[in-house]
């Protein structure tokens, strides 16, 4: 790196601090560091409360995210060969199809290699589409606010890219990417001073704005014309019953082999990921117990209470662990560690509010059967103030402990 540094302040010294293209050498920066250890560290922490290296916290995020994009390519290609073989002379082509087929890899669901080739032709426009137009808003916002361009982007567009369908329209990932940088986290002054996920308030702002490409049956396998609810969509409408007349057992939706957003099927990926976060200390393992247990807690509320005419509140826990964006949520997006609580009680009431309220709204609420994503916008409003009563509860108990003495 300090041989290309060397060789660009020859040539131009427009590249050196100061000049006018500081801002995008610190880009490539930015990219060709991510492996290698440059001489020179990040200078400012995602925020005060913590001192490690921002890019060392983020190359860890990305290491973990690995076994669920790996899966996104396989299941969203599997899906998608699924479902044109079943369609079959009436499939519909399009440019993927044709190259697959023109490359001699061909769209045979039993074919390993073809699968993942698939999936990865659906995931990759999508997620370079989300680099480019979130990165242009990034380098903007830098250049103007002659800040330092970090690595923070680099997850919360892999983080963003995961939570979307595979068949989501490019011009719609552009503009949720976009609403999601500079109103969940440009305006209120960049990486560390934002109090929602950035990936998950552009996934939001989708969601409500056009729900009809964002939902539904038939955004969940990339093949046009082909209708296919997920789990939980067919758990809303006939509880268990549904689900198991689907034919999908608790092991295949455990592995994620089911329709769905790109990186949020496979809970055995996802626990993966947890496991190195946690080794690394980068998410709070109490905030990823603490949304688990509320979880557990409030299905066995209703489980207990029971109803004849809401088949979801006899869904048990172990199949909302595996059902929707739960364990994605719970691992990569409740463990925000800007947006989420940062004291250690704090992050357990943190965690258990989103496990109730993901529980709360899948059950209750008929026309949206996710729930983890809004439980957790709403716990990131809330984290602030539970930082505050757990501190202030704490001033209290040492006061009182010091007059007694």
């Amino acid at each position: 790196m300090s041989g290309i540094r060397r060789f660009l302040d020859s040539i131009e010294p427009q590249f050196h601090k100061g000049g006018r293209f500081e801002k995008f050498f610190a880009v490539y920066e930015m990219v060709d560091t991510f492996l290698y250890s440059p001489p020179d560290t990040t200078r400012t922490a995602p925020h005060v409360r913590d001192g490690l290296d921002l890019k060392r916290l983020m190359s860890y995020v990305v290491v973990s995210l690995l076994p669920c994009i790996l899966w996104s390519w396989f299941n969203s290609g599997y899906q998608a060969n699924l479902a044109l073989a079943e369609l079959g002379a009436a499939a519909p082509g399009d440019w993927r199809t044709g190259l697959l087929g023109a490359l001699g890899v061909g769209l045979d669901p039993d074919n390993l290699f073809a699968n993942t080739a698939h999936g990865f032709l659906l995931f990759l426009p999508i997620y370079l589409t989300t680099l480019i137009a979130g990165g242009i808003w990034e380098v903007i916002f830098a250049a103007v606010r002659n800040h330092e361009v970090n690595e923070g982007f680099l997850v919360t567009s892999m983080l963003f890219t995961l939570t979307l369908p595979p068949d989501i329209p490019l011009w719609m990932v552009a503009l949720g990417i976009s609403f999601g940088v500079v109103l969940g986290k440009e305006v209120f002054g960049g990486t560390g001073k934002n109090f929602l996920n950035p990936a998950l308030t552009g996934r939001a702002f989708l969601y409500f704005a056009y729900p009809a490409q964002i939902s539904g049956d038939q955004v969940w396998v990339a093949v046009d014309g082909y209708s296919s609810a997920t789990p939980l969509g067919l758990g809303a409408i006939g509880g268990m019953d549904a689900i198991a007349e689907s034919g999908l057992t608790w092991a295949q939706a455990f592995l994620g082999l089911m329709p769905g957003s790109l990186g949020e099927t496979s809970t055995l990926a996802i626990l993966l990921g947890a496991a190195f976060l946690i080794y690394t200390r980068v998410a709070s393992w109490r905030i990823i117990l603490g949304v688990f247990a509320g979880m557990v807690g409030t299905t066995l509320l209703f489980n207990a209470i029971g109803s004849d005419t809401n088949p979801m509140m006899a869904m048990p826990w172990h199949w909302h662990l595996v059902l929707g964006g739960f364990a994605f949520g719970m691992v990569f997006m409740a463990t925000d560690p800007v947006s989420a609580a940062m004291t250690n009680a704090g992050r357990w009431v943190f965690g258990i509010l989103i496990g109730f309220m993901t529980v709360l709204i899948r059950v209750v609420n008929p026309a949206f059967p996710e729930g983890i994503m809004l439980a957790i916008l709403f716990a990131n409003l809330f984290a602030p103030l539970i930082d505050y009563v757990v501190v202030h509860i704490n001033i209290r108990r040492r006061m009182r402990r010091h007059v007694r003495a």
